[in-house]
């Protein structure tokens, strides 16, 4: 396995960084890997994912969405994240990679869904977001939101513009429309203490999806699944084996 950074541009000339692990073939599958909301590329569990991923056979990259660390700031949106999905899928293919696969992790998730094409032949959504919610930092800023349009957020010591649209975007998903679109199966992997999406939400979701689909709940895991990341890298691992040849 080598591994380096890269550059590539998005459609609205930003520069997007991301870590690209690659092996002896670029005939050999390559997983995209899109972090959560404003998280970044190198959180411990992507980092052990990509390796893992790598070892095994597949090339992989992982990168920073528009706003989160390397890459240029731009306001957190859906639009702005699947418009940066695009750019990586489009990225790889110039590449010469042609057997993609996505993974995408809460809001990268969402991307991820949203950004599927025919050509992806297979997806793993993590504790990925696939219906409607307001967000608790919409009604813990409403106020703001309406004076200004958007709110100022910081994590891990950086500062996020969230504009309405963002939340508006959130308050409009569609799980049937933009899952019924989707043709390749589907792996959900669900931590049963996530706190932030319900179980019932990939119950639904199950009956959109192509029919090899499955959901995997995980007992003892949150949201971010970091609790049982290797039960997680495994059954990510072992579905990606099967559908991404």
């Amino acid at each position: 396995m080598k591994q380096e950074k890269v550059n590539f541009k998005n459609s609205r000339g930003l520069n997007l960084v991301g870590i690209l692990n690659t092996v002896d073939k670029k005939t050999r599958p390559i997983i995209i890997m899109s972090h959560g909301f404003t998280a970044n590329k190198d959180r411990k569990r992507f980092i052990e994912t990509s390796e893992e991923f790598s070892n095994k056979g597949f090339a992989v990259l992982r990168y920073d969405f528009g706003g989160s660390k390397e890459s240029d700031d731009t306001p957190v949106t859906v639009e702005n994240y699947v418009d940066d999905l695009k750019s990586a899928i489009k990225y790889v293919k110039e590449k010469g990679y042609t057997n993609i696969g996505l993974l995408g992790e809460s809001l990268g998730g969402l991307a991820s869904v949203k950004a599927y094409d025919e050509k992806i032949k297979s997806l793993v959504l993590w504790s990925s977001v696939t219906t409607s919610k307001i967000p608790t930092l919409y009604k813990e800023n409403k106020k703001e939101l309406e004076e200004k349009g958007f709110i100022m957020y910081e994590k891990d010591n950086k500062k996020f513009k969230i504009p309405q649209q963002y939340f508006d975007e959130r308050m409009s998903v569609n799980q049937e429309k933009i899952l019924s679109k989707i043709k390749c199966p589907v792996l959900i992997i669900y931590g049963d203490k996530d706190s932030t999406i319900p179980l019932e939400d990939y119950k639904n979701a199950l009956k959109y999806l192509p029919q090899e689909s499955k959901l995997e709940i995980i007992k003892g895991a949150s949201h971010n699944l970091e609790e049982k990341i290797d039960k997680v890298i495994e059954l990510s691992l072992n579905w990606l084996k099967k559908y991404l040849k």
